[in-house]
């Protein structure tokens, strides 16, 4: 029922009878619509729910077109972002668009629906403000790190998963657990990749992140791990351009003390408290959503 979903976009963005945003959706990925599989297989295909589906997914499109902006990222998925072919202004104010779009359909959904998306959405954006401020500093606070990517990533996962919980008559609070164990694993796993993957497949650079001072989990487990010498020369790398014996250093200093290991057995702790969850629910399926977040490459 994907399909639907993108009927339903299309005619949302029909609906505000504009032929450049018309033109400037048409250039944005489509991406993987986890969070419209997530509400379709919780609550099914009605129109409420495609809605809900629809929704969620410009919601996403928005806060990432809003997050190229903030990270000078001028891919994604190997393609130009929106912002590298249309400027900074033109990227965010359609992502406005579609965040303003959004909520005014959610009014159509139910006060229920409408509240839990709406609170991610003000969940997300204060992520995105921590994010920046984060990336000013080498941070070492793993808690700091986890609220933030709850904030930024999994509160509209949560959201997705609690809003069609809501409309299939089903434990709001199990599949909003479900659902927020997803999206922080989701991104642990991104910020793992973002390591461990070429730039080709990653459609942006290798150690990107570190880069542009972000210090995610396998960071922070590093400096934990280093002796002093070797903590003073990995902030002394922090937001700068790496060279490629830099990156090979960062690389080998990780596989040393086994940080991708240890980053990526906590993330798999989150998706199989998620299993559990959708297991003792008979959602199979729900299941193979989650099982497939940690088997991914990309």
């Amino acid at each position: 029922m994907l399909s639907a979903v993108e009927r339903k976009i299309e005619q949302f963005i029909a609906d505000l009878n504009d032929k450049e945003v018309t033109v400037l959706y048409g250039k944005l990925p489509h991406g993987k619509r986890l969070r419209a599989k997530l509400i379709l297989k919780i609550a099914g295909n009605s129109l409420s729910v495609v809605k809900t589906a629809a929704i969620v997914e410009m919601i996403h499109a928005a806060s990432l077109l809003h997050d190229d902006v903030i990270d000078d990222a001028f891919t994604r998925r190997n393609k130009p972002s929106l912002n590298a072919l249309y400027g900074n202004k033109t990227a965010i104010m359609l992502g406005d668009i579609l965040y303003s779009k959004g909520f005014l359909e959610l009014n159509n959904i139910s006060p229920g629906v409408a509240k839990i998306v709406s609170n991610a959405v003000v969940q997300l954006s204060l992520g995105e403000l921590k994010d920046v401020s984060l990336s000013k500093a080498f941070n070492l606070d793993k808690e700091v790190y986890l609220k933030m990517i709850y904030q930024k990533t999994a509160s509209l996962m949560e959201a997705a998963a609690g809003a069609a919980a809501l409309l299939a008559d089903k434990d709001k609070t199990a599949y909003m657990t479900y659902g927020r164990n997803l999206g922080i694993a989701f991104q642990m796993i991104d910020d793992i990749l973002d390591i461990t993957m070429d730039s080709e497949t990653l459609g942006k650079p290798a150690l990107h992140d570190f880069e542009e001072g972000k210090t995610t989990l396998p960071y922070i487990y590093l400096y934990e791990a280093m002796s002093g010498d070797e903590q003073e020369k990995l902030r002394s790398l922090h937001r700068k351009k790496l060279s490629s014996n830099e990156a090979v250093w960062i690389k080998k200093k990780m596989q040393a003390y086994g940080v991708i290991e240890k980053s990526f057995a906590e993330a798999k702790v989150l998706v199989e408290e998620a299993i559990t969850l959708m297991n003792d629910r008979s959602e199979s399926a729900l299941s193979g959503i989650a099982m497939a977040m940690i088997e991914r490459d990309f």
